[in-house]
């Protein structure tokens, strides 16, 4: 966990970035269960998703790694910018499972690699070549087939308001890369940046949280809606384990793989979530995806494949 240099090692940084993908698949139906199970307020279960992580993570750099716990105070501001793009990704992801259930919301989410390959390429001065944009193409193909956007189904139960919190958590998680990668650029350990995002994002959402505007998707919040779960002490150990176990390590490492990766391709490859969430939504949930899904997953997964094997051959 020592302090990282802004160097591209696709070998190390292309491993990471699956292995992040591969932990992060259980927080869709993670999250699904949760909300199915104890009705929790999807705002409610992101704030304390943060929280947990950010209590967790804190005392172990406290104990273990002190010196990850400073940073300057200039670099305060982009940090509280990094943790409110953090904050609406987890509102926008949260009510998406909520409305999609976990495999089409994962799936929907990785419209966030056209997002991030565009935006690296705009603001970052990262490579926009044919390959990637081959990637791209076929990932947006696959969530326009995943969404029943192309199709024309008429037996897809995806209403026209879960595609677009689906599409927006998309954008919020290819700002969500772009910044992490600008957060390492300046020279910030990736475990250092992901303990102040989640912190930030945590003091965003229970500042949304407690809005009192009825007309806001999530609608207003009293004090004891905090503590919805009450005495379902099965219910909160499962909460901290999300937090601790798939956030803490998927997002830990794929924020340590943005360190390594342009953000275009570290997203492409976090494309791969799908297939394995789509795989456990069927076994622990029930949920089933028409062909026409299931085709719209293999496009997707082909996208990364397309991307890797372009890859190998430069190398």
């Amino acid at each position: 966990m020592q302090p990282q240099q802004d160097t591209i090692d696709f070998n190390s940084g292309y491993a990471i970035a699956f292995l992040s993908a591969l932990i992060l698949s259980t927080t869709g139906v993670v999250i699904r269960y949760l909300l199915e199970t104890y009705h929790i307020p999807p705002m409610i279960l992101a704030f304390w998703r943060n929280g947990f992580l950010t209590i967790f993570l804190l005392v172990f750099l406290e104990l273990r790694y002190p010196f990850l716990v400073e940073v300057r105070r200039s670099d305060l501001g982009l940090l509280a910018v990094y943790g409110l793009v953090l904050s609406l990704f987890n509102i926008l992801w949260t009510t998406s499972v909520a409305l999609n259930g976990a495999a089409v919301a994962t799936l929907l989410v990785y419209s966030s690699a056209g997002f991030a390959a565009l935006f690296g390429w705009w603001l970052l001065d990262e490579g926009l070549d044919r390959a990637k944009v081959v990637a791209i193409t076929l990932c947006l193909g696959g969530c326009a087939l995943v969404s029943g956007v192309v199709g024309g189904r008429t037996d897809l139960a995806v209403e026209p308001l879960g595609i677009l919190t689906g599409l927006l958590s998309g954008l919020s998680y290819g700002l969500y890369s772009l910044m992490g990668r600008s957060v390492c650029r300046h020279g910030l350990n990736p475990w250092t940046a992901m303990l102040y995002s989640f912190g930030f994002a945590g003091l965003f959402l229970l500042a949304f949280n407690l809005l009192n505007l009825d007309s806001l998707p999530w609608g207003s919040r009293q004090a004891g809606d905090f503590f919805w779960l009450g005495t379902a002490w099965e219910g909160w150990g499962i909460l901290v384990l999300l937090a601790i176990g798939p956030t803490l390590a998927g997002f830990g490492l794929y924020t340590v793989s943005l360190n390594r990766l342009p953000a275009s391709i570290a997203n492409l490859i976090a494309t791969t979530e799908p297939v394995f969430t789509a795989i456990l939504a069927f076994l622990l949930l029930g949920e089933m995806l028409t062909p026409l899904q299931l085709g719209g997953a293999l496009v997707i997964l082909a996208s990364v494949l397309t991307l890797r094997f372009t890859l190998a051959a430069r190398e």
